[in-house]
């Protein structure tokens, strides 16, 4: 079961915080409803990391605090990945005319 939600939560990080919180692993590691629903909502990555590392690793220190470091690289990457190469589409796709 382990292995099979960490590569969902590779692929679709919001299903596997659904599957988390039915199965009662992530209620385990929030106290409130309030951070799981703003990380389901703007930060899944971490979200997952988070309930994973208090969890399975034993809170966030040693390798925990190196999970919620890759959660949250991997959250600012897929935040900010399409907006660094600097082109919309319609500048990459040019069609040029000769009159």
């Amino acid at each position: 079961m382990g292995c099979c939600l960490g590569v969902i939560a590779l692929i679709f990080p919001r299903a596997a915080l659904a599957v988390m919180w039915l199965s009662g692993y992530g209620g385990r590691a929030f106290d409130s409803v309030l951070w799981p629903v703003l990380g389901f909502l703007f930060m899944p990555y971490t979200t997952c990391a988070y309930a994973f590392a208090v969890n399975s690793l034993g809170g966030l220190q040693g390798w925990g605090l190196a999970a919620l470091i890759v959660g949250v690289l991997l959250d600012l990457g897929s935040h900010g990945g399409g907006a660094s190469s600097g082109h919309s589409y319609y500048q990459r796709v040019r069609v040029h005319r000769y009159d």
